[in-house]
């Protein structure tokens, strides 16, 4: 036991090992053509993604370095992100995971195909894992990914994994990128305007820079004196600019002629994520270089929106305004511009157009200087609606809203136990109900609470606990899976009011099948196997041994806590329903038809859990067997009918043994089988004869 206890000590005291990240070669191999890997950014993983002719395409990155949240193995979920520019998913792929569920459950091609999902999604939009609970409504942005059935709890920690990596990827790396859903102009709205109503509404923002506030910005400089015309005529406007967002159809119809408005929607159908603005200038600066190309960034003006730069485009449209309009509009240099609005920006908010105003100095080889003039400009909240980023639920809500109905059931079940084992444990012990009951209850385990229900709990969650606790990261897996989280929740007021004997006796799906087993040993008459006391004593040890075994290899290698923990038959008969390779079919199988002739033999003598519902059964309140002064000496009766073996000699209760079957109530409370109370009663009858 000292060895077992040392052991134990010196787990809880060994650092962690991390899994190590994809060397930069193993990486590369992962990326599909005609993308290549490009050069890391920073220390946390993120590299380049360059496309064909070698320019930057976007961001590969893996997610445990980014966003290290523990699975139920206690370990991250590491999968390969690969991100365009504009946040659109173009490829996540599965690297490794130590998920028990698919290591030897369902098998890793479900994961797989989990992940083959998010290739052409947008981190801009509120992706779930489930089914929609009602509608989203109009305008509504969730988008839903298929879970996993039986492994809805791991699929969801992998999902939160890969959002949370890219987020983190896309306001560090991606500036401009939009992680909500932008606003876009309403087409239901419609209002009747004209030029006058845009001008006094400020939807039209003119402003006019003059060629004397143009020399200012220049004073000091080498080419304050290289613009004559400047120089000669000072108060002249140097630009006069007018900027409307043509996108709110309203807006575009009191500007545009009918042939124009109707170019424009046309345009918009085949590019609707994209923010039409409108541009003229009428004074001498123009919009653009001689040397400028059509549909392609201007090269004289630029747009930034909270520090952020806007990437403008030319649309390469020649629309006609309106005849309504000023006729120096029409004389003037028009441009329509284009903006995507998924890459950040905002039309119903403040935005600055930054022009360019570019001077020469020198004959030969002359310097170019130019300074910004910036025309702030914002389109009034009416024309637009905003997709209400709809918020998403928190995992665990969403989680115990797709169980409710089990939920419900198994808190009436819960409760209903509770109540009846401590307010009617007597009485129940004592009626002939006993068995029929406790088979009922434990039928109704292993059907609803393991195979429905997947509640067979398992050392692999405590495992995951510790390692959670010494790398101080999130217990928030755990609400993932609100079903088990409910039995974990009954288990340790269990462990108060009885130790480890309400779990282990009553919740425990597998240790259900073995008391079935049993029954059915019994009934077959087959020989019954049962240790000495002194072997009983010890086998009793080597459930600590195993969890020592568990935690040393949790510490020291945790790659291999999964093929471990197959010491636990849980796996096979409980949540995959024996539907496995057959060597863990085998193993399940040994020791239920073990369990036909030793009683319980794994729950005690080599259950990792067992062992820690053992040690957490020392926070038990209470004694809650009653034993008398016979009991142990001279009556030795409830010793010998304990199939588990809790009795001591003296008559005192191992509750850290017991599993709460309540045959020894049954007997104490007995008068026909408790050895005290027959003679207590022979006693008694003596006396009153012996008084006639």
């Amino acid at each position: 036991m000292r060895v077992i206890l040392f052991t134990l000590l010196f787990c809880l005291s060994a650092p962690l090992v991390p899994a190590a990240p994809l060397d930069r070669a193993t990486l590369a191999e992962l990326i599909m053509p005609p993308f290549s890997l490009g050069d890391a950014i920073g220390d946390n993983g993120v590299y380049q993604l360059l496309n064909s002719g070698g320019a930057k395409a976007g961001y590969v990155f893996e997610t445990e370095p980014l966003a290290p949240l523990p699975g139920f193995s206690g370990s991250a979920i590491n999968a390969l992100v690969v991100l365009d520019l504009e946040g659109l998913f173009l490829d996540v792929r599965l690297i490794e995971h130590n998920e028990p569920i698919f290591v030897s459950g369902l098998g890793e091609a479900p994961f797989h195909r989990f992940f083959e999902q998010y290739p052409g999604l947008s981190i801009s939009s509120s992706i779930v894992v489930g089914t929609p609970y009602g509608s989203g409504g109009a305008g509504s942005s969730l988008v839903y990914l298929d879970g996993v059935t039986k492994a809805t709890a791991s699929v969801r920690i992998a999902h939160e994994s890969v959002m949370a990596a890219a987020l983190a990827v896309a306001r560090e790396k991606m500036e401009g990128i939009s992680t909500t859903p932008p606003a876009h102009p309403d087409p239901e709205y419609s209002e009747a305007l004209t030029w006058e109503d845009l001008v006094s509404q400020g939807i039209a923002t003119h402003t006019v820079i003059s060629n004397a506030q143009v020399n200012d910005a220049f004073d000091d400089t080498i080419w304050e004196d290289d613009d004559p015309e400047a120089q000669t005529n000072p108060d002249a406007p140097y630009l006069d600019l007018w900027i409307v967002d043509l996108g709110p159809p309203s807006i575009a119809r009191a500007v545009l002629s009918d042939g124009g408005f109707r170019e424009l929607q046309d345009f918009l159908a085949i590019s609707p994520n994209d923010e039409p603005i409108l541009v003229i200038e009428t004074a001498r600066h123009g919009l653009v270089s001689p040397d400028f190309v059509r549909n392609t960034a201007p090269d004289w003006l630029s747009a930034e929106q909270d520090g952020l730069p806007v990437a403008l485009r030319d649309s390469d449209l020649f629309v006609e305004l309106s005849d309504n309009l000023p006729g120096v509009l029409h004389d003037g240099a028009m441009m329509i511009l284009r903006t995507d609005r998924r890459l950040g920006f905002d039309p119903s908010r403040k935005w600055t157009l930054n022009v360019a105003a570019i001077r020469q100095h020198g004959m030969f080889q002359p310097e170019t200087g130019s300074i910004n003039l910036p025309v702030t400009h914002a389109t009034d909240e009416r024309f637009f609606s905003r997709p209400k980023a709809t918020k998403t639920s928190p995992p665990w809500l969403d989680a115990l809203r797709a169980r409710r109905a089990d939920m419900i059931i198994l808190t009436l079940f819960l409760a209903g136990l509770t109540a009846l084992l401590f307010y009617a444990q007597n009485p129940l012990a004592q009626s002939r109900t006993l068995t029929p009951v406790r088979l009922a209850v434990l039928a109704f385990v292993t059907v609803f609470v393991g195979w429905w229900g997947q509640g067979q709990l398992s050392v692999v969650t405590v495992l995951a606990v510790v390692r959670a606790a010494f790398e101080g990261g999130s217990f928030a897996f755990l609400t993932y899976d609100p079903f088990s989280l409910l039995i974990w929740g009954a288990t340790f007021l269990g462990f108060v009011l009885w130790g480890r004997g309400y779990f282990c006796g009553w919740l425990c799906p597998f240790g259900a099948l073995q008391e079935f087993a049993h029954h059915l040993g019994r009934a077959l008459r087959l020989p019954r196997l049962e240790p000495s006391p002194y072997w009983d004593t010890r086998f009793k040890l080597f459930k600590y041994a195993v969890l020592a075994g568990l935690l040393v290899i949790l510490f020291t290698a945790p790659d291999q806590l999964d093929k471990a923990a197959e010491v636990e038959p849980f796996k096979t008969a409980i949540t995959t329903y024996f539907i496995r390779d057959w060597g863990y079919v085998a193993y399940a199988g040994i020791w239920l038809i073990l369990g036909m002739m030793l009683f319980k033999g794994f729950c005690r003598y080599v259950c990792p859990l067992g062992a820690v519902m053992a040690i957490g059964g020392l926070v038990r309140g209470r004694n809650w067997i009653k034993r008398r002064g016979e009991c142990g000496s001279p009556c030795q009766l409830c010793k010998a009918k304990c199939a588990y073996g809790a009795i001591r000699k003296s008559g005192e209760i191992r509750y850290s043994e017991c599993f709460g079957c309540l045959d020894c109530v049954a007997i104490h409370n007995d008068q026909n089988r408790c050895v005290p109370l027959i003679i207590a009663s022979r006693r008694a009858t003596k006396r009153m004869e012996a008084a006639e």
